[in-house]
């Protein structure tokens, strides 16, 4: 369950000031030891360790490998590349130099396969949640704020019509 906060624009210039939009609530973040922990009792045979073990031998030779100028793709997760940062274009290719030109380097991520945007939002329930005197709350169902609506709901597909958040 993908639980949701409202927020309103309050940035004047904004061609949207005014208007509310859904912010998802980030329950917690999960770290290596804990994705390790809760893999293994998947009805795994492998052990908590095994299993941090080789994840965290996998995160070094993907960096290893971005290094070497590859991509790496990990199917129904996602193909990792490294980008580049640019400080400031040169005006001629004489010009350019790292020092003046690049900031560094950054890693990109694109989703793949189960965790593509699609797939996620095939298998996505959302659930309005607010704050209430600094505690994570769900949103009561009787609650007029929410029109009636429970605030339970598939996650809709997006036709065209409307905004989306860059996917």
């Amino acid at each position: 369950m993908v639980r949701y906060i409202l927020r309103q624009i309050k940035i004047k210039s904004s061609r949207a000031f005014g208007k509310w939009f859904a912010k998802n609530v980030v329950e917690e973040t999960v770290d290596l030891d804990a994705l390790a922990e809760h893999m293994s009792n998947h009805n795994s045979p492998y052990s908590k360790g095994v299993i941090k073990g080789l994840l965290t031998d996998m995160i070094n030779c993907i960096k290893e490998l971005l290094l070497e100028g590859k991509n790496v793709k990990i199917d129904d997760l996602a193909i990792f590349s490294l980008g580049i940062r640019n400080k400031a274009a040169a005006d001629t290719e004489e010009e350019f130099s790292i020092s003046k030109n690049i900031e560094g380097v950054k890693l990109r991520a694109r989703a793949t396969g189960n965790l593509t945007s699609k797939s996620l939002n095939l298998e996505a329930t959302l659930k309005r949640a607010s704050y209430v005197n600094g505690k994570l709350t769900d949103e009561n169902a009787s609650s007029s704020s929410n029109n009636g609506n429970s605030g339970n709901s598939p996650v809709p597909t997006n036709n065209g019509d409307e905004p989306n958040d860059g996917d």
